[in-house]
């Protein structure tokens, strides 16, 4: 579907219409960059951040996850960078004001081609640095409040927490630190649906190994894949997916080396998530800024040093929209969101066959009630069964469960597969064991 000149339409149509994304403060006007996640679109996040957090974090033995603070020390900024180095060259259209952000060529292209179909040509000021780091005050008295940053990234709450981590679970190198959490930035150009937002989650790993490039490579490359595959494990086309090396007048200003997976979109191939070589940048400036030791003690060979990192950085957000334009697709005669269950907001529907058999009505509420112990189950009874199944295909429901007459009188009932539409017949009591199996 990324060949539809009309799927980010469909998608973002879709999204608000049932539930999964909805403009931020809309009945205010909005607020551009911002989004609130419905109903639906709350456990799809949710599912992704479990999955995700599962992966890098319960299913390892040497990575440790952190929850940092949002609010962090101003020096905090000025010792990783972020202050002097993390900003954006902005350029501005002198025909209508528009605000692009300089090194996106394929914008720039696209405002200018915008203003030559009305017999214009685009002029832009020279760039100008833009500060992405969001300011907040902090204090009761206004004279005395002092100022501070909603974080710009979550990297540095595993960097400053490092000693701490160290002390408290004695961790052995290699060893990696992953959290999830909120961020901001003032971004100059947020659009694209939720692709460039001011406000957004990230899921991050640093993980600290010796101060050598063997070592250090080595684990580079190692994450790299180990990134990728995880995205196809979830249902990712592998086909759209790449690896893009960042050339060295690119990179970050902490990063020895950068690798972006990127997926196609329809706007073209965009960043999925960064795996960076950071080197000793962030311990060894936060050690000169704060005056504490941040090395690490090595007893495999009796040596003191700053360990090296390399990180994988990916968001929430625009990831999960890279999902949801994956998993789009149209049939003859209906719309279906072929999201992996794992992901998917319910994991089944119940349906009684009809609403008005009350003691079928009442064995599929059972059923539902049943099930909604272990797994997010909608309730559907309206309209004809077929309306169901579709409205349940559009939202990724990957199983629909039908109590119908032949469930009265031996206990099974249809479950209906989204993707292939195939049904087949299955005891209630073994349901759960059912959908655990189909859910591995």
């Amino acid at each position: 579907m990324a060949s539809d000149p009309k799927l980010m339409e469909k998608i973002v149509s879709l999204a608000k219409r049932r539930g999964f994304i909805f403009p931020g403060s809309e009945i205010y006007g909005g607020l551009a960059g911002t989004w609130d996640y419905g109903p639906l679109g709350a456990e799809l996040k949710f599912n992704f951040k479990q999955a995700w957090w599962k992966y890098m974090v319960s299913e390892r033995e040497n990575i440790f996850g952190i929850n940092a603070s949002i609010l962090m020390h101003p020096k905090v900024w000025e010792a990783s960078g972020h202050t002097a180095a993390f900003t954006d060259p902005l350029v501005e259209c002198k025909i209508c004001n528009e605000r692009i952000r300089a090194d996106q060529e394929e914008e720039i292209r696209s405002h200018n081609e915008f203003h030559e179909t009305k017999k214009e040509k685009a002029e832009w000021t020279e760039p100008k640095k833009f500060n992405l780091l969001v300011e907040a005050k902090l204090g009761a008295v206004e004279e005395t409040k002092t100022n501070v940053y909603l974080r710009g990234e979550i990297t540095q709450g595993a960097h400053v927490n490092f000693k701490n981590i160290l002390d408290s679970v004695h961790p052995k190198i290699p060893f990696g630190v992953a959290q999830i959490g909120k961020a901001f930035r003032n971004e100059i150009t947020p659009g694209n649906f939720t692709f460039r937002l001011r406000e957004f989650e990230q899921m991050e790993l640093q993980y600290y190994v010796r101060p050598d490039e063997k070592e250090a490579e080595g684990a580079f490359d190692m994450w790299k894949e180990e990134r990728r595959n995880w995205y196809i494990s979830l249902g990712i086309n592998k086909d759209k997916l790449r690896f893009r090396e960042h050339a060295s007048g690119e990179k970050a200003h902490y990063a020895q080396k950068a690798c972006d997976i990127e997926y196609k979109t329809p706007f073209g191939w965009k960043e999925a998530e960064g795996i960076h070589h950071r080197g000793d940048w962030d311990l060894s400036r936060h050690a000169k800024f704060s005056g504490q030791d941040l090395s690490y003690f090595d007893s495999e060979t009796n040596e003191r040093y700053i360990p090296w990192v390399i990180e994988t950085s990916c968001g929430v957000e625009r990831p999960l929209l890279y999902f949801l334009l994956d998993a789009y697709h149209e049939d003859e005669e209906r719309v279906v969101l072929r999201i992996h269950p794992k992901l998917a907001p319910y994991k089944m529907a119940v349906f009684p066959l009809v609403r008005n058999k009350p003691d079928l009505v009442e064995k599929a509420q059972n059923i539902y009630r049943d099930l909604r112990k272990n797994f997010m189950v909608a309730w559907d009874d309206r309209g004809n069964i077929g309306k169901r199944y579709f409205s349940q295909d559009e939202i990724g429901t990957p199983w629909c469960v039908t109590a119908d007459y032949q469930t009265l009188e031996d206990d099974t009932v249809t479950v209906r597969d989204r993707d292939t539409m195939k049904q087949e017949r299955v005891l209630v009591k073994e349901l759960e064991i059912y959908f655990r199996d189909k859910l591995k």
